[in-house]
């Protein structure tokens, strides 16, 4: 599927690729293409074929963000609250469904990875990055305050006082320095990256995707939760687990000192 903006694509069957594909603008999404991503992931969120998810951008950067200049070009002065109105379910959206898809998401990142597209970065569950590509929240040089989940994300990603320079100050980190400071999974050398996000996706690809997607949801419930809310929280997501093909073949293949060859079911 391909609306001008928005490549999608499967990869036998079980991975599905999506290309923020609009190169001339740095890959900023455009209204049509936010309102695609939001379908694309909608659907696959009830895909039970699919076992992971990659999103990467077409040519030399990621994303740019929203692409703020076609969405102001009539010059007419937005009315008051249309932004509160409209963003969350709009580009919100799009960070809500890559964090809350109980499917493992991986983000392939080179180039600039700026507003949006940062969020989408920080939501996704591994990104992997060219040590010079640059991540930057650039809210407060633009005048306006952040969005797109990054004042929850950042925070719990590198802490209040790295979140605040990231936000506040609007420092460029590159890839490099993302990875250190655990903003994101990894960095690595421009020609490796293809070659490094294609094994994690084919690794998760190849996982117990029933397991993973409850154990993701898991995560991410713990940190709002005491230690003893977690413990039955992790005791009632362990029985469902049980019970999947994969939970069993993991045990006969432990048992007959073998890799597992799950099937994500």
């Amino acid at each position: 599927m391909d609306d001008g903006g928005v490549v999608v694509s499967r990869r036998e069957g079980e991975v599905l690729r999506i290309v923020l594909s609009r190169p001339n603008r740095r890959n900023a999404l455009s209204a049509g293409m936010i309102s695609t991503l939001i379908e694309v992931l909608s659907s696959a969120a009830v895909d039970d074929t699919l076992r992971a998810v990659l999103i990467e951008g077409s040519g030399s950067d990621f994303c740019a963000g929203v692409d703020w200049v076609a969405t102001n070009d009539a010059g007419i002065r937005p009315r008051t609250g249309q932004l509160a109105r409209r963003v969350p379910l709009q580009a919100h959206r799009v960070i809500e469904l890559v964090y809350n898809l109980q499917l493992p998401v991986v983000a392939s990142v080179r180039g600039w990875a700026v507003g949006l597209g940062l969020g989408l970065a920080l939501a996704s569950d591994f990104t992997v990055a060219s040590r010079d590509a640059i991540l930057w929240a650039p809210f407060g040089r633009r005048g306006f305050t952040p969005d797109s989940g990054t004042t929850w994300l950042a925070q719990r990603l590198v802490g209040l006082a790295r979140a605040k320079e990231l936000l506040l100050l609007g420092r460029k980190v590159s890839g490099a320095e993302a990875a250190e400071m655990g903003l994101i999974h990894r960095a690595v050398d421009e020609a490796e990256l293809d070659g490094t996000v294609a094994a994690l996706v084919a690794e998760l690809a190849d996982g117990p995707t029933v397991a993973l997607g409850m154990a993701k949801a898991a995560i991410h419930r713990a940190s709002s939760r005491t230690l003893t809310e977690s413990l039955v929280d992790e005791a009632a997501t362990l029985d469902l687990a049980s019970r999947t093909h994969d939970f069993k073949e993991g045990l006969k293949a432990f048992v007959e000192r073998r890799d597992p060859k799950f099937q994500g079911r």
